[in-house]
């Protein structure tokens, strides 16, 4: 009985660390929808519901052949189980070629239809031959974000955050505005190393590559504000390189541009501009203009 102690109190811990970590997964503000990402009020962009539906199909189509492919292992484990005073060896060797073949064509199909839907959705995601309504520049930088807001010709700019859950800070990260029902074209850019704009909520991110330009195009059709990361390893302030998006009206977004037209922030922080006449206070506990 000793020796099964720790065994059950470790069971028990498992069990806990798995119910915790179900619990808390629901408590994400990205996933409001049940197991869903998203809100009841609206999808956040134009390609949200296209991502939740691809991703979903994916993962009924896996579990129906899981649940086959299960199925026919715990049959042939019942129907062809050793029986007592059955000494005498099964067939070792037998063809059968409608069942081999099968087992050729089928998955070829399976991975066929996957592919289909999936090149089909990612072709939809990934067009940018439309004429965006306004079109903003991302650069990436160690560690925080520039936006260029290029129709306006007006910057801001985001300065390091070292202690990144100190009270207050996630109100003062960079913040990108978009405005709502308008078509925006993202350009990204890394002035360093290689970084990734991420943006939990759009369920969508893209690398962001020195000396490469990566475009994508969204309408964002729900206000709210959203966070937003880099979710490539690059470098020992990683994990404070992060930022909002806000996701306003046309009227206010305007008035954001005039407000750091105002401030004299005119003109464009490029990819190549120098990191060294970059300020990036290393030891700064919030972030620069947003």
């Amino acid at each position: 009985m000793d020796a099964q102690h720790p065994r059950r109190r470790t069971a028990r811990l498992a069990a806990a660390g798995v119910l915790v970590a179900l619990v808390t997964s629901g408590c994400s503000a990205e996933a409001r929808r049940g197991y869903l990402p998203g809100y009841d009020d609206g999808q956040v962009t134009n390609m949200t519901e296209r991502i939740t539906t691809l991703w979903t199909g994916s993962w009924i189509a896996a579990l129906v052949v899981g649940v086959i492919t299960w199925g026919l292992i715990l049959w042939a484990v019942a129907v062809y189980r050793k029986r007592k005073d059955d000494d005498t060896l099964p067939v070792q060797l037998r063809y059968h070629v409608p069942l081999e073949v099968m087992y050729v064509i089928l998955p070829i199909l399976m991975i066929g239809v996957l592919y289909f839907y999936t090149a089909r959705d990612m072709s939809a995601i990934q067009d940018t031959t439309a004429e965006p309504d306004v079109t903003i520049e991302v650069v990436g930088k160690r560690w925080s974000w520039d936006f260029n807001y290029l129709d306006e010709d007006v910057y801001s700019s985001g300065q390091h955050v070292i202690d990144v859950g100190a009270p207050g800070n996630p109100d003062k990260l960079p913040v990108l505005y978009l405005p709502v029902d308008q078509r925006v074209e993202i350009r990204l850019e890394a002035r360093d190393v290689i970084h990734s704009f991420w943006v939990p909520a759009f369920l969508y991110k893209m690398d962001m590559i020195p000396g490469q330009t990566n475009v994508f195009q969204i309408v964002p059709e729900r206000e709210g504000v959203y966070a937003g990361k880099c979710a490539e390893l690059c470098g020992e302030f990683h994990s404070g390189m992060l930022f909002n998006v806000a996701v306003v009206s046309l009227e206010e977004y305007e008035a954001q541009m005039e407000l750091l037209r105002e401030a004299g922030q005119t003109g464009r922080l490029g990819p190549d501009l120098n990191p060294s006449s970059v300020a990036v206070d290393t030891t700064a506990t919030t972030s620069g203009d947003s």
